[in-house]
């Protein structure tokens, strides 16, 4: 099967062009729907893209245009309509439903995961963990050098996330208590440049989704409970989230058997092994 996808235009309309056999076309057509676009959360990205990659050999007629953004970006796309699941790592907000509802979109919620927000320093740093409130004072540049904690004398590197990502805004809530983080932090775009970067940076401390962690960063542990599935799963890690995908309205057709197979055993256990907590099914420890 050759597919070519054209991107025209600002809006993001996608023409797709399929070449297959007679038999596959008409059951393509019986889906209902040939592309699925899914746009948002980096948090929720890999989720997304396993699950599209095994739901798309199971539907050989289906694309599915997985694209990262920030859950910001993921509900804008929503509301105007260039996707039809925006990935969040966070609830929307009430303006935003409120914008969405004006604009003929009706915003329909699913959990398809949980996850736990790691603070993460370099693995030279000897300091292995921090209260929500050391946390706090960090991050609002009450305190600007390791050696307060009980590590070495070294400046923090503080990194976080751009305004308009979910995660950002969960941490802000959970552990800013709603202030803003010190003007000279370093502004990444994703988890994935968060890890980098404090991977790279002996003084930095960042966060970032479950999923993304690996022994290049460490993990600290936040007023004394380690970030794993367990702890998230049973509700002690403080900073513990639920993670969405948004639909315009019921999930219908082809989207709907998506979002099923993501909520199946199966699609759960897919999240599970991008390093997420599965909402269903045997979570490990």
């Amino acid at each position: 099967m050759k597919k070519i996808i054209i991107m025209c235009g600002h809006t993001g309309i996608m023409f797709l062009f399929i070449a297959l056999a007679s038999s596959i076309f008409t059951t393509t057509l019986k889906a209902g729907q040939l592309t699925i676009t899914i746009k948002g959360s980096t948090t929720v990205l890999p989720i997304a893209q396993a699950t599209a990659e095994v739901f798309m050999d199971r539907h050989p007629g289906v694309n599915i245009s997985v694209q990262g953004g920030g859950s910001g970006f993921g509900i804008a796309s929503l509301i105007d309509g260039s996707t039809d699941i925006a990935d969040t790592s966070r609830p929307m907000e009430k303006n935003e439903v409120i914008k969405a509802k004006s604009k003929g979109v009706y915003p329909h919620e699913i959990i398809v995961a949980k996850d736990g927000i790691a603070v993460i320093v370099h693995p030279s740093n000897p300091v292995d963990h921090l209260s929500t409130n050391q946390i706090l004072d960090i991050y609002t540049g009450k305190v600007s050098s390791w050696s307060s904690l009980g590590g070495t004398n070294t400046k923090i590197v503080v990194v976080s996330r751009d305004t308009s990502s979910g995660t950002y805004e969960a941490f802000e809530k959970l552990a800013l208590k709603g202030e803003r983080v010190r003007p000279d932090a370093l502004t990444t775009a994703s988890n994935k440049q968060v890890a980098i970067t404090v991977a790279n940076t002996p003084g930095a401390i960042g966060y970032i989704g479950l999923g993304y962690l690996s022994s290049r960063v460490k993990a600290v542990k936040v007023d004394g409970i380690p970030c794993t599935v367990k702890t998230v799963i049973s509700g002690q890690y403080p900073l513990s989230r639920p993670l969405f995908m948004y639909t315009n309205g019921n999930p219908r057709g082809i989207i709907n058997n998506y979002i099923e197979f993501v909520l199946s055993e199966e699609g759960q256990k897919l999240v599970r092994e991008q390093g997420y907590v599965g909402i269903s099914g045997h979570n490990g420890h």
